[in-house]
């Protein structure tokens, strides 16, 4: 009897060493998975567009691009890195800023093409490593800093247009964005407002990100995907359904230029490439008051409102 009990007792151990064996796996890939870059240089090339504006702002823009990093001496933000054109080294002028807010559990080294493409256009673009983002505080101190380095020596020595600041976010980082955007000691600074896939109001409230659309009074085009992960259809989670984008849209204030959009047979993890072209033309129409770009959202025929790859297109001023 003794001998059968204490064969189970070693089947148990064995099984029990297995059982943490495969634990200790599953939170080892869990973290080298959430460390893997998820965009690659060329990224845009798996989505097709026949529309000239979008196609011609997924590509790379016309200025080489370099970086720097710099430490935040924060263990939620880690460090700020910077992406901008490479002419502004030996350049005099000065140029717009953008500042890019994280999706959950991202962080700006895991999608640093996606910077690199946006700087390409002419923008100083900004990044960090905070993984949870939706509170916006981080957004604070991130624009805190890049305004300290236009002050300091350096690369960025008054080179950042501080009348021409916008700010994107997606997902969680959306909501992040609306947060900044409304913050009343930061807030004045920003000229427009991107979110891709923000999180809805009532799902941001119960995790703690609060935020009211209807203290946002800068321009802002919004957008979400048509399938399960932002419509919550067919099981899905319902970050960003079509209703919370018409809120958002109806509650922001008058007066200002708001573009609301759905991408066509987009899930949420897919905004952040079926955004891009448009919100590179965004940014140039609002921060370079670039006429071609503009095209997009404007006019008689506004092209976003043309384009089959886009639906629920709303545009109000």
């Amino acid at each position: 009897m003794i001998g059968i009990l204490a064969m189970i007792g070693k089947i148990l151990l064995s099984i029990l060493a297995v059982i943490i064996v495969l634990i200790i796996v599953l939170i080892l890939r869990g973290k080298w998975k959430s460390s893997q870059p998820f965009l690659k240089p060329g990224y845009a090339a798996s989505y097709h567009t026949d529309a000239a504006l979008e196609a011609k702002y997924l590509g790379m823009g016309p200025y080489p691009v370099s970086s720097e990093e710099y430490d935040a001496q924060d263990e939620i933000i880690i460090q700020y890195k910077v992406w901008y054109p490479t002419e502004l080294e030996t350049s005099d002028r000065i140029w717009p800023m953008v500042l890019i807010v994280n999706a959950s559990d991202t962080n700006a080294t895991r999608y640093e093409s996606f910077f690199e493409h946006l700087a390409s256009w002419g923008f100083i673009v900004v990044g960090n490593e905070d993984r949870m983002t939706g509170t916006g505080a981080s957004c604070g101190a991130t624009l805190d800093r890049m305004l300290q380095l236009n002050g300091e020596n350096g690369p960025l020595h008054d080179k950042i247009d501080t009348d021409s600041i916008g700010i994107a976010g997606f997902s969680q980082g959306g909501a992040g964005a609306i947060n900044a955007v409304i913050d009343e000691t930061h807030g004045y600074w920003y000229k427009t407002l991107f979110t891709g896939s923000a999180a809805n109001a009532a799902l941001s409230e119960a995790i703690g990100w609060t935020y009211d659309a209807s203290k946002v009074s800068i321009p802002w085009f919004m957008d979400a995907g048509t399938l399960k992960g932002d419509t919550g259809e067919n099981g899905g989670i319902g970050v960003a359904p079509l209703s919370s984008l018409i809120e958002n849209f109806e509650a922001a204030a008058d007066g200002v230029l708001k573009v609301r959009a759905r991408a066509v047979g987009a899930d949420h993890e897919d905004m952040l490439i079926r955004s891009d072209g448009y919100l590179v033309a965004w940014m140039l129409y609002q921060l370079q008051d670039d006429q071609e770009a503009a095209q997009a959202f404007i006019g008689d025929a506004p092209e976003l409102m043309n384009n089959a790859n886009w639906q629920d297109v709303a545009i109000s001023e």
